[in-house]
């Protein structure tokens, strides 16, 4: 389906809140755009997970920024609804950007702008739908999709080495590195050897 000569790519999202259940997420920039490329977007993004944890508690087991997209791996505490986690911190980001952008650089809203098959307009950070969202239940699921996580950047050719990307939780697994955000590695399962 096509809106405003943009290909609709998004699909109806369901969300399975399942005690104890991980979640591997993937946040995707509108039309697959990278808004992530620069510095502001990453930071508030950053900042927008930070204050999420406290109001809807998680544990960050791993994150990557990509130019168009993110990944976070985290483990909700009980109770709290994925959907919660989702609004947390997309909202604050669309806010904060939209205000430095209307300040800053309006000329940049047109790539923003997504026309709706009803003919609303919305400007967006995020593209349309639910993102992507997998229940992780196993220890040995949960551990390949860090690695997967800190891979990201050295399978797109952006880096050679996985610690060499300034936006992933690479160096807080193999440096122990706190840096951008902190990483909850005390409550990750460990992997059983064979």
């Amino acid at each position: 389906m096509k809106t405003n000569g943009r290909e609709e790519k998004h699909k109806l999202c369901e969300r399975w809140d399942f005690p104890g259940d991980a979640h591997f997420l993937t946040f995707s920039c509108i039309d697959g755009q990278p808004f992530f490329s620069g510095e502001h977007l990453p930071c508030w993004f950053l900042d927008a997970v930070g204050q999420a944890r406290t109001k809807c508690p998680f544990d960050l087991w791993a994150f990557v920024i990509m130019p168009e997209h993110a990944h976070l791996l985290l483990w909700p505490h009980e109770g709290v609804k994925i959907s919660s986690i989702l609004y947390q911190i997309k909202k604050p980001v669309t806010n904060r950007a939209l205000g430095w952008i209307r300040k800053n650089s309006p000329s940049f809203l047109p790539r923003m702008l997504d026309r709706q098959p009803n003919g609303d307009e919305h400007y967006r950070v995020w593209q349309r739908g639910g993102g992507h969202d997998r229940n992780l239940r196993s220890i040995a699921d949960v551990h390949e999709k860090i690695g997967y996580i800190h891979q990201n950047p050295v399978r797109r050719g952006l880096i050679e080495k996985p610690g060499d990307w300034p936006w992933s939780s690479w160096r807080a697994w193999h440096l122990g590195v706190d840096e951008p955000i902190r990483i909850d590695r005390g409550t990750l399962p460990l992997l059983k050897k064979r």
